[in-house]
């Protein structure tokens, strides 16, 4: 499994500032679009959470994990919300708006 996991990390290393990625989407780059729970395995296992930044991982709906390996649910949304990425009322981001796409790249 550390072979999937260094593929994770490495799309994850690609997520840019002030955008995330689906953990179903971190999936797909890394090789198998099954895969989502395992990149929510690899992302709790991050060995390196400043150089791998993992707290760009949100789920399908936009929403932040509550177990969120690095200080919980509230502190991935304020490293979020240091990059400049929004909550919605609800409490999920736009992924249509901070939702990163790697075949663009500004």
């Amino acid at each position: 499994m550390t072979g999937a996991f260094e593929r994770i990390y490495q799309v994850v290393r690609r997520i840019p500032y002030g955008r995330v990625a689906t953990y179903g989407q971190v999936a797909t780059l890394a090789g198998n679009p099954r895969w989502a729970r395992v990149v929510g395995y690899a992302l709790h296992a991050n060995p390196d959470p400043v150089g791998i930044p993992c707290y760009r991982v949100v789920n399908r709906l936009g929403e932040v994990s509550p177990a969120f390996a690095f200080g919980g649910g509230n502190r991935q949304i304020a490293l979020l919300q240091e990059e400049g990425i929004e909550f919605g009322p609800d409490g999920r981001i736009d992924l249509e708006r901070f939702g990163w796409n790697p075949l663009y790249t500004p």
